[in-house]
């Protein structure tokens, strides 16, 4: 957030400003689902829907992971809820009582921790390692007495997916423990390095949390869905009913039809493909040699720790003498992020292409 201030003071004084911090599309949501909420507008009909979404809008995330996965999904399953994170405190509520410990990658998306301890539950960081892609072992699981366990593939900030393999191993052993098993794939859509692979298709004991925000483009949309286990259904419906009442039936609407915005969305994931190399090819050039290459999303986590200062001061002056706005890794690990930048290549090409001969600039000056 300071270097988000930081950035918007600078361009209120007319200066060119490159965006490599913000954790959001560069692009809108797709135009049919701005033009099915404008007729709904129209209509004046907007209100209340049950609790687990529109029956139709349900049905049509049930065909995505037959389209994607080869899944068979009940629609009674799906819950619609207002973005993902209303599917976090859902879980969690479902799933935890107070003190229980919860799993996360360390580093990984900071709002995990501060959700689970807003709800009186322990985060237990586990600590992960670039060879690893930044992603927990089964080994950190097993035996560790966890109550759950949260993973994302692909990741925040890392962009760094598990294979079918490694997921089954952290599926397998999270149920051998008494593990609840718990599956971000907000990022799913956005890959690059083969395929995405849903909980799903491996157990149905699994809660699995998707998103409208990421490769939908709607993250002001705040629509998103949870997967549930068939036992936990009628639980985490009266928990939607209290805590949310429904999520929002404009968003609802908007979100079915940006399910069959196949070819505008496609060519948002092309323009991040494109980006992603061009973010693998420069950042050696500018010295940045250490991060893990992103098999989705459109982050990469770099190690600028040879630079020789705190993240968060680096990323100060880099915003001052380049106009490139980055994010400091401090929220996403507490313990190893004054070493680390987030960068987004979530802009258009020309964007990232401009910031990353910036960035070398700037690193050759401390080199």
């Amino acid at each position: 957030m300071e270097i988000l201030r930081l950035a918007a003071e600078a361009e209120a004084t007319g200066r060119d400003i490159i965006h490599m911090e913000i954790g959001q599309p560069g692009t809108p949501a797709p135009a049919v689902a701005r033009e099915a909420v404008t007729r709904a507008m129209g209509q004046g009909n907007l209100g209340y829907t049950e609790a687990l979404g529109l029956p139709a809008l349900r049905a049509r995330i049930a065909q995505l992971y037959d389209e994607w996965y080869g899944v068979d999904l009940d629609p009674n399953r799906i819950l619609v809820t207002p973005g993902s994170s209303g599917g976090f405190l859902l879980a969690f509520t479902s799933l935890f009582d107070p003190g229980d410990r919860v799993g996360i990658a360390n580093p990984g998306y900071p709002a995990y921790r501060q959700i689970l301890k807003a709800q009186g539950l322990v985060p237990e960081l586990i600590t992960t390692r670039m060879d690893d892609g930044y992603q927990p072992r089964p080994d950190q699981i097993d035996g560790a007495g966890l109550d759950g366990v949260l993973i994302a593939s692909p990741a925040n900030p890392t962009g760094t997916m598990l294979t079918p393999d490694g997921l089954r191993a952290l599926i397998e052993v999270s149920e051998a423990n008494g593990t609840a098993f718990i599956s971000d794939e907000i990022y799913h859509g956005l890959n690059y390095a083969g395929r995405c692979t849903s909980a799903l298709e491996i157990t149905d004991k699994s809660f699995v949390i998707n998103s409208f925000s990421k490769y939908f483009s709607m993250t002001g949309w705040r629509v998103g869905w949870i997967v549930l286990p068939p036992d936990h259904v009628a639980r985490v419906t009266k928990l939607a009913q209290h805590m949310f009442i429904c999520a929002p039936h404009a968003s609802q609407i908007a979100a079915l039809a940006a399910l069959d915005a196949t070819e505008e969305l496609e060519a948002n994931r092309a323009t991040y493909a494109r980006n992603r190399q061009v973010m693998i090819d420069l950042l050696p050039k500018a010295g940045i040699t250490r991060f893990a290459p992103p098999d989705g999303g459109f982050y990469i986590y770099a190690d600028i720790s040879h630079l020789g200062e705190d993240s968060l001061t680096l990323a100060r002056a880099l915003l001052e003498e380049e106009g490139v706005a980055v994010t400091p890794g401090h929220d996403f690990d507490p313990d190893r992020g004054g070493g680390m930048w987030r960068l987004s290549y979530a802009a258009s090409t020309e964007a990232i292409t401009e910031g990353l001969t910036r960035i070398a600039a700037f690193t050759a000056r401390r080199s």
